[in-house]
């Protein structure tokens, strides 16, 4: 007792205050179940309080030199000295058992919940009455090996850190609910804030450590540890998370802070909402999207047709939990958007008015390519892997998960008893898909349609077949409206716009040894030099490393100026009567420099199939070896809508076999060379 006095700091009238309330915590106690079924409560409520109050007046006048000197002194100021050491007796009886049988249940209930896995599954067995024997012996066990440190005083400090500990954690978990702002969260102490659950922490933090700073340190790590495991061996429970609470405060504070007003081209970023009919055939194309985002917005988008005034509930609310199973498993960091329409155009238009949030929203629509090919079913196919080779679990066992199965059958699969409404398994048409390109370009957000990304790849693609093979990856890029021969710029938005999502995909760790590669277009008779040193320098201000491929095409503006030559051959022949003022101000007219750079120009629509077809050639020849992707210019749509089937029928043979193609139209700058 002597040695104990010297060395510890702990003024011993708490130490006395800690052993006499312990001794009475189990009558304590009792007093407090009795209270819960007596219409006594105010009185018991005062008897429990003066037992406290008398308590801490008894220790708070306790003269420490005394307490210092002789630990029984209480014997000799009692009536019967025996009565203390019965008392004594008692009261650490009664306390260890409360403390086991509590401790047990506690224990109990751990390995009931899974929290810690099937690190406790032994701890869930019980007798036929619902007695937790096992978990009695568990936590008998591990107070025996607390027993081995072989001093009382030892013991003590443990125990009062760890009591201090829990009482900290209960101060940080109201002081998380209280800044969570959470409703639900209504604490009936009168006088509580958020600066009571602070004093609490620091508090129990300076006692831990005045009391011994090892030990305190040491119970502050196992808390610690604990939380790890609970973190990743405890399955998914069904009492919230004060995390999520957290960052929805956080992520709500943040977005009001977020002004769409302070934009800046400089800090562009691409916000994609891609819209998937069937998740199934889409797998490719929604990984490969995942790495042109550049830590930007990702929505999957799905219109479902319908009309909600006929159905009895909402037939998309069963349908999240696929979608979002469907993100998990491809470990893509992408929101879902689901929406009720009658027509696809219509689902669209929704989707692309109201997705997103505040600063946060789409400003580029992805959509499939609209042609003929039959899907092919990717969730089944053994070979499909997420996108990151991080994920704990095998595609197998992903797959096995009902969520993934919940999806519609494709068009063209033996269990698909629909054939859409155009008798093909569609249920969009030719127009209503250019109308929906049109409809995106006409709210100013860019469009990129993708092509052949059914069997996409990226593990086989961006993986050399062998470790000695010394296979080079290319993305090639044809900066050039290839529907106007005429017009063979290379500064506009949409060229532009084209260069900055390539060099994004660059820039992504997965695809940064990939090799851009740039294709100049010219004609013999017109200097290369010039062309070429100018989109050199263009590259060099906007610090994108890309090879300029220098691609003459002659053989094939011929074909085009060809077909013009006979269209005007033509229109004479059919307007005798016009002059040639008059013909030259239609001609004028109807191939305005407006229509060059941001529409579909009026003589597009008189290109040939043959021309068409050249162009198709002319780009597969250039890809040796072949690339991981092409990048292509979209032209805008034609005003016409009846142009709109010549409009898609040319963007098929443009893209014919080309392999996963991109055709990107941009509407905004989206790049600077300002600092």
């Amino acid at each position: 007792a002597k040695k104990f006095t010297q060395q510890s700091p702990i003024p011993m009238d708490i130490l006395v205050l800690n052993v006499i309330q312990g001794g009475i915590k189990p009558f304590l106690n009792s007093l407090k179940f009795d209270l819960l079924y007596s219409s006594r409560r105010s009185d018991g409520l005062v008897t429990s309080d003066i037992m406290i109050m008398w308590v801490k007046l008894f220790t708070f006048f306790l003269c420490s030199v005394l307490l210092q000197r002789d630990y029984s002194f209480l014997r000799d100021i009692n009536i019967w000295e025996p009565l203390v050491i019965v008392g004594v007796y008692s009261s650490t009886i009664s306390a260890s058992m409360s403390n086991l049988i509590g401790a047990s249940r506690i224990l109990y209930a751990l390995a009931k919940d899974d929290l810690f896995g099937k690190v406790l599954c032994l701890a869930k067995k019980t007798s036929r009455s619902g007695n937790p024997w096992i978990a009695v012996l568990m936590s008998w066990f591990l107070v025996q090996l607390v027993l081995f440190a072989g001093k009382l005083n030892t013991i003590a400090s443990i125990v009062t850190i760890f009591f201090l500990l829990v009482y900290a954690a209960v101060d940080l978990a109201c002081l998380a609910l209280e800044w969570a702002s959470a409703p639900n969260f209504r604490p009936t102490f009168r006088y509580f804030t958020w600066h009571t659950c602070i004093l609490g922490i620091v508090g129990c933090a300076i006692m831990m450590f005045l009391i011994n700073a090892i030990y305190a340190s040491a119970s502050i790590a196992f808390m610690l540890l604990l939380l790890l495991l609970i973190h990743y061996l405890s399955p998914t429970s069904s009492w919230g998370y004060i995390s999520q609470a957290l960052i929805f405060h956080q992520v709500r504070k943040y977005l009001l802070m977020l002004d769409v007003r302070k934009d800046h081209i400089k800090f562009w970023r691409p916000q994609i909402l891609l819209m998937v009919s069937n998740p199934r055939s889409s797998v490719g194309l929604i990984t490969f999207i995942n790495d042109i985002k550049k830590s930007g917005l990702y929505v999957l988008g799905h219109v479902q047709l319908g009309d909600l005034s006929t159905l009895p509930s909402d037939p998309l609310q069963a349908q999240y939990d696929s979608w979002l199973s469907l993100v998990d498993h491809l470990n893509i960091k992408a929101f879902v958007n689901l929406t009720l329409a009658d027509s696809v155009r219509h689902g669209v238009q929704h989707l692309l008015f109201i997705s997103g949030l505040g600063g946060m929203r789409p400003n580029t629509l992805v959509l499939g390519f609209y042609d003929d090919c039959l899907p092919k079913d990717k969730l089944i196919e053994s070979s499909v892997s997420s996108t990151e080779s991080t994920d704990p679990f095998s595609p197998s066992q992903d797959l096995e998960q009902p969520p993934l199965h919940r999806f519609a059958s494709l068009r063209g699969s033996s269990d698909r008893q629909d054939y859409g409404e155009f008798g093909d398994g569609k249920v969009l048409g030719a127009q209503e898909y250019v109308s929906i390109i049109s409809d995106a370009m006409k709210m100013l957000k860019n469009v990129v349609l993708a092509r052949y990304f059914n069997d996409f790849d990226k593990a086989r693609i961006l993986t050399p077949p062998s470790i000695l093979s010394k296979g080079e990856v290319f993305v090639d890029v044809w900066p050039v409206n290839l529907l106007r021969p005429d017009s063979c710029s290379y500064v506009d938005t949409c060229s532009l716009f084209l260069l900055q999502l390539a060099c994004i995909l660059n820039m992504v760790k997965a695809w940064r040894k990939a090799t851009l590669r740039l294709f100049l277009c010219v004609e013999e008779g017109r200097s290369i030099r010039g062309p070429e040193a100018k989109l050199g320098q263009l590259l060099k201000d906007l610090r994108i490393k890309a090879q300029v491929e220098i691609v003459p095409w002659d053989h094939v503006v011929a074909l085009h100026w060809q077909r013009q030559s006979g269209f005007n051959k033509n229109l004479t022949s059919k307007s005798p009567d016009l002059t040639a003022e008059e013909m030259e101000a239609r001609a004028i007219e109807e191939e305005s420099e407006e229509d060059y750079a941001n529409s579909f120009p009026s003589n597009a629509t008189r290109v040939s199939d043959d021309y068409l077809t050249a162009v198709n050639k002319l780009i597969l020849d250039q890809a040796m070896p072949p690339p991981a992707v092409r990048f292509l210019y979209l032209p805008r749509p034609p005003a016409d809508t009846r142009r709109y089937a010549t409009y898609l029928h040319q963007l098929d043979l443009l893209t014919q076999d080309l392999g996963p193609t991109l055709l990107i139209h941009g509407v905004t700058p989206v790049i600077t060379t300002d600092l």
